[in-house]
């Protein structure tokens, strides 16, 4: 068996974008040269390792194996990498940072900017998720670092408390349910609402508990990031979730009424987590620490 990193980041590559040509651009290879490295690779262990059909191509329970280890492998080879990076004049260390929408909007942008600014040779892959497909992410070792809800199920990961993160209703002065008790999640759903992107975090959360009370979010426009939501619920658009600590930033008094939502799912914590604390390379225990800092 004779498999290099490059062997295996393309595998990887393929994997995530479901074919080989696209895996191929991903890795800076020629179409030929990644098949004839997939080939090679499958050639040495007599076993396929894709499932090759007209819309892409999947992994065989083989091909589940090697990613799994091909994971862990290059972890630890960029680990390696990261650690030896203070010793190399100019060599760049990278670790990967998954976080839910109000992490990676309300909580990051200072902490990981001065992070930065302290560590010249540090980058930082930030990337948006569902808590749910971190989780799985850094269970399947291909992330350092995740900030979820708590809601989530983190079995097999170590978890430390990063923020509160209650979530909030907010509507028109004028909407038919501003001016009675505060309203349950369920008696919102009747009503119009203003929404994130659909493939932000938050957006496919929401959905998730409207789907738990039965019914579907009414969403009449999308917005990108939560300024541009509650601007337009000030307008008079609709109604909208967001989290707390998005309102609080804004400096102005909010020209929309807000609620406290009572159900349990709103009253959300982010943790941090890993697969393991102490097993972190020495770039991505620096950045815990100043996420973990007050």
């Amino acid at each position: 068996m004779h498999f290099d990193l490059t062997d295996l980041r393309l595998y990887l590559n393929i994997l995530d974008t479901g074919n080989i040509t696209a895996g191929a651009a991903r890795s800076h290879l020629s179409l030929a040269a990644a098949s004839a490295r997939i080939r090679a690779m499958e050639s040495s262990l007599g076993t396929d390792f894709l499932e090759r059909g007209r819309r892409g191509v999947t992994p065989t329970s083989a091909g589940k194996a090697l990613a799994q280890h091909a994971r862990l492998l290059l972890q630890q080879a960029e680990r390696m990498q990261q650690d030896l990076a203070e010793y190399a004049k100019g060599v760049k260390g990278q670790v990967r940072l998954l976080c839910n929408t109000t992490a990676i909007t309300e909580h990051l942008p200072e902490v990981l900017a001065d992070f930065l600014c302290r560590h010249p040779n540090l980058d930082i892959d930030l990337q948006e998720l569902p808590s749910a497909r971190i989780t799985h992410a850094l269970r399947q070792g291909a992330a350092d670092l995740g900030i979820v809800s708590d809601a989530v199920d983190t079995q097999a990961l170590e978890t430390l408390p990063f923020r509160d993160d209650p979530l909030v209703l907010i509507m028109p002065p004028d909407h038919s349910l501003a001016n009675g008790a505060p309203p349950n999640f369920s008696d919102t759903l009747h009503h119009d609402y203003v929404g994130l992107s659909a493939n932000s975090a938050l957006a496919v959360y929401l959905e998730e508990q409207a789907l738990h009370a039965g019914m579907r979010l009414q969403i009449r426009i999308r917005a990108e990031g939560f300024d541009g939501v509650m601007r337009m619920v000030a307008h008079g658009a609709g109604l909208a979730i967001v989290p707390l600590a998005a309102i609080q930033r804004r400096a102005v008094s909010q020209p929309f009424k807000c609620f406290a939502l009572k159900e349990e799912w709103a009253q959300r914590k982010l943790l941090l987590c890993a697969r393991s604390f102490t097993g972190l390379p020495g770039y991505a225990r620096a950045l815990l620490d100043a996420l973990r800092a007050p």
